[in-house]
This record gives structure tokens, C-alpha cells and sequence, in this order.
């Protein structure tokens, strides 16, 4: 299963690939090489870094905001674990804390 770390801390854009997979591996207690996914933002929260190994290297993407604010959830601690859903809410400017997404349902059979 995909694990999608979003990091609470404001995060200092100018670092580069090395220096957010040393944060990953401190704060996320987490190896970078196992194909995870990871969001840093920055104080302002107009800034927002993604990080992401892929077989042999890694992808760095970065967005700036023009105008308003990536909203950032509350998060006890350093860092938390979010859904693929809630990631590209938080990339649309949603506010993943309000939003609630259909309930995952499980069934061993169906009649």
C-alpha cells in the first residue's frame, strides 16, 4: 500500500533531494527507496515540495502558488499519513480536514 507522509514542519524550499530523504528517514522513521511519497511545505504554505523514488532515481516536484495558500491540516507531532484522495485535495487548495471521502467497505461475500 501506498503511503503518501505529509511533513508538519515549515520546510526550507532551497533543500534539495538529499536533504529531504535525510528528513525522511529521521522524522518518518521511513526508507526513501521503497516508493512512498512525500509532501514538504513551506512556511507561508504557498510552496510545496514532493518526493518520490522511483526504481533508479528520484522525482522532485515542486509548485508555487501565485495567489492563496495551501491548507494545511493540523497534525499532532512532526508528520502524519494521508489517502491518494486526500493529497490531491490538498494540492487543489481543499481542506482535507473537512472533507470526508466515501467510508472503504469491506465484504467477504456478496449476495
Amino acid at each position: 500500500m501506498l503511503l503518501i507522509g505529509l511533513y508538519n514542519q515549515a520546510c526550507d524550499m532551497r533543500k534539495s533531494i538529499d536533504k529531504l530523504s535525510q528528513v525522511v528517514a529521521e522524522e518518518f522513521d521511513n526508507n526513501i527507496t521503497n516508493g512512498d511519497v512525500y509532501l514538504f511545505m513551506n512556511k507561508k504554505r504557498d510552496k510545496i515540495k514532493i518526493l518520490y523514488w522511483e526504481k533508479n532515481g528520484f522525482w522532485l516536484c515542486y509548485k508555487r502558488l501565485e495567489k492563496e495558500l495551501f491548507k494545511m491540516p493540523k497534525i499532532i507531532g512532526k508528520a502524519m499519513e494521508i489517502t491518494v484522495e486526500q493529497m490531491q485535495w490538498l494540492l487543489s487548495g481543499l481542506n482535507i480536514e473537512k472533507i470526508k471521502g466515501f467510508k472503504k467497505l469491506k465484504y467477504k461475500y456478496f449476495y
